[in-house]
């Protein structure tokens, strides 16, 4: 994982702030050598005035980027000052990681709007830490629906991708589960639920990097 040492993005930052006190400077010069240019060059093709205008807007653009990297600058700061603040024992290996990625038992389809046809694939995730214990893991999810008694090429219904942004307004917390919940519609994927189906479930931890595989069998209601 390449992760940039917040250090070496406050020394990038503060040779972009050192720009700012001669942008005025630059800009003046600038304006000043396209008036001179616009004369001797009546027939140029674009006149002074649409020149220094966009020189304008170019100066407008570059001090808002300024102004963007004071702020991350003065974040980036608040973050080396608590880190530095941390005890020598607390190491990524200490923190709270994710051990396991089970498929929940009440995955399966579900009829949603009672008409006879369950047209719903609803898969339970339940990512889990050293000890067991359920946690809101922040990553990736791909979905797979399979029916393994076809032919090799016709035994992936479907399959779906979840990022992590979507995903962490899926946890779904009940008095007996916690865990992810992801609804998807298969109406047109399934001809039957005669036989069974298997779920394949790939995580992909945003904080170890690691990936992990689970699938489950859907058996026929």
């Amino acid at each position: 994982m390449n992760i940039q040492c917040p250090i070496s993005k406050l020394s990038n930052q503060r040779k972009a702030m050192m720009t700012s006190s001669n942008l005025h400077f630059a800009f003046c010069i600038l304006t000043f050598l396209i008036l001179v240019t616009g004369c001797a060059n009546p027939n140029g093709k674009e006149s002074p005035a649409v020149q220094i205008e966009q020189l304008t807007q170019e100066k407008t653009q570059l001090q808002k980027q300024i102004e963007q990297s004071e702020i991350e600058n003065k974040q980036l700061k608040q973050q080396v000052q608590v880190l530095s603040g941390l005890p020598k024992e607390v190491k990524l290996e200490n923190l709270n990681r994710l051990k396991s990625v089970k498929i929940g038992r009440y995955t399966g389809f579900f009829d949603k709007d009672k008409d006879g046809k369950k047209e719903k694939l609803i898969v339970y995730i339940k990512p889990a830490d050293e000890q067991g214990d359920t946690i809101k893991a922040v990553g990736a999810v791909d979905v797979q629906l399979w029916d393994l008694n076809k032919a090799d090429s016709e035994a992936l219904l479907d399959e779906w991708r979840v990022e992590s942004n979507e995903l962490k307004e899926l946890w779904f917390a009940t008095l007996i589960t916690i865990n992810y919940r992801l609804t998807f519609d298969v109406a047109d994927k399934i001809e039957s639920l005669e036989e069974p189906l298997t779920v394949k479930v790939t995580f992909t931890d945003y904080m170890t990097g690691k990936v992990f595989k689970e699938q489950k069998v859907i058996k026929a209601p």
